[in-house]
């Protein structure tokens, strides 16, 4: 194993966030995406439409950041105090169209559960077993196959998660009122949010500034987490032989992106160290890699590795890896 059974101990002293350096991180973040769309809605009235459509791209990448910032609220990492980690997640919820309370309950199954192979479920992109697969009625397969598709899972899929997917608690629909107060309530509390910003500067260029943005957002955040997950050498086990260190360390990249877009993305790349404390703020995740260099190698994928990751899509039990649908279908011609 190359984990180590003491990270937790290891990892307490990260967990402290600082007061100053998240009111500066999200005001920061927050200013610089109202100021892009500010600009962008200039630019469309102006009649300079390629300039407004171009600072939709700055302004998804820091809208990106900015579901960062929720996603480490809904950890109780971003502030010291529960409610402020609640209500700043849940107002920025409504930028990113993300029911906060919802998602928060979602992504914690996906902390729980990362690498099990017998608890797979909510949070997660969907994967099959190689035996699963094959299992499969042809009408099943070939929904598994569009599902895996980069067209729909990078093109269609963010739209459809973020426009439509999250507008009603999937999942959790039996499990009382709180969820679907925190879809109901978020998707009228970003209605309510466009009625105005349309009162105010009119329906185009929100369809065509903030819209975009949010479409470019979702295709950005889904690649993120799908390298997270889905790359070359991550493990996965059974429920009898899952550990919890071994599923963090081996079964979440470093995605070991250039200075400038780790800032942007707010350290997210650092997957496997978050998965190993998630109470640790990003603005501190690199701390923890000069601190333990041993970790910087585990789990590592570059920027141009990761786009060798987009074929992967089932899990082979037998050779512990993941494959793609057209190894498969060479392992079994060969096995012909």
């Amino acid at each position: 194993m190359t984990t180590s059974p003491d990270w937790t101990r290891r990892l307490a002293p990260y967990k402290q966030a600082s007061l100053r350096r998240s009111v500066f991180e999200l005001t920061l973040t927050a200013a610089a995406l109202c100021a892009l769309w500010g600009l962008g809605w200039l630019a469309f009235k102006d009649g300079w439409w390629g300039a407004a459509l171009l600072l939709t791209i700055p302004a998804a990448i820091f809208l990106v950041r900015l579901f960062m910032i929720q996603h480490d609220c809904g950890h109780g990492a971003f502030f010291q105090t529960k409610a402020a980690n609640e209500w700043v997640g849940r107002a920025i919820g409504v930028l990113t169209l993300t029911p906060y309370d919802y998602w928060r309950r979602t992504h914690a199954m996906h902390h729980a559960t990362s690498g099990n192979l017998d608890r797979r479920g909510l949070g997660v992109i969907e994967m099959l077993t190689v035996e699963e697969y094959l299992a499969l009625s042809p009408i099943r397969r070939l929904g598994y196959r569009l599902y895996r598709n980069p067209l729909v899972m990078f093109g269609l899929g963010p739209a459809f998660v973020f426009f439509i997917q999250q507008r009603v608690p999937v999942g959790l629909m039996r499990e009382g009122w709180r969820p679907w107060v925190s879809t109901l309530g978020n998707s009228l509390a970003a209605l309510v949010g466009c009625a105005v910003l349309v009162w105010l500067v009119g329906l185009a260029p929100i369809l065509i500034v903030n819209a975009l943005t949010m479409l470019i957002a979702a295709t950005i955040g889904v690649w993120l987490f799908f390298v997270q997950h889905q790359f070359e050498g991550v493990a996965w086990a059974r429920h009898s032989d899952w550990q919890r260190e071994d599923a963090a360390l081996l079964g979440s990249s470093h995605y070991d992106l250039p200075p400038v877009m780790r800032w942007l993305t707010a350290n997210i790349g650092i997957h496997h160290v978050h998965h190993l404390s998630s109470r640790i703020p990003f603005y501190r995740l690199t701390e923890v890699l000069s601190d333990h260099p041993e970790l910087k190698g585990v789990s590592r994928i570059g920027l141009r590795e990761s786009l060798s990751c987009v074929p992967l899509a089932l899990w082979d039990e037998a050779g512990q890896k993941l494959v793609s649908f057209s190894e498969l279908r060479r392992r079994d011609r060969l096995a012909a």
